[in-house]
């Protein structure tokens, strides 16, 4: 795929998460109680604040690869980087959401899944964009 095609759906996937993460840290930081009752915290913050960074600075390296005249590859890199490292962190919650789950028998989610099922999945589908296009990257360097 092209530079500026992969830019373009990583610049439209990072910030539907931003726009995710960003409405439950603001809700977390305006209201001071979780927008939907669930509220996992990572080294004593919301861990919506984490993922809201995390989006956050893919968006912006998507923006930069779309629109500036800058090394894509690295860009491309620090992208799969940056969602690898989210698909840790959100899989670190949902795998305990799914022993919560399995241990209480039934737990009501107001969205169906738990909020960090939607990030993983997310992480996951920019993940694979991203080493499909190093991996691309890779094989028109060497032919």
């Amino acid at each position: 795929m092209k530079a500026v095609t992969y830019f373009k759906i990583t610049t439209i996937l990072s910030l539907g998460g931003v726009l995710f993460s960003g409405y439950l840290s603001a809700a977390k930081f305006l209201t001071k109680s979780c927008a939907f009752n669930e509220c996992p915290y990572f080294l004593g913050y919301p861990a919506c604040y984490f993922g809201f960074g995390m989006f956050l600075s893919m968006f912006a390296a998507s923006l930069f690869g779309l629109y500036a005249k800058a090394k894509s590859d690295l860009l491309v890199k620090f992208i799969l980087a940056v969602s690898a490292a989210g698909i840790i962190f959100a899989g670190n919650f949902v795998l305990a959401e799914i022993r919560l789950w399995m241990s209480a028998g039934s737990v009501n989610y107001p969205l169906v899944m738990p909020t960090c099922v939607y990030g993983l999945i997310f992480y996951i589908v920019i993940f694979i964009l991203s080493l499909r296009q190093v991996l691309l990257a890779g094989r028109s360097k060497t032919a």
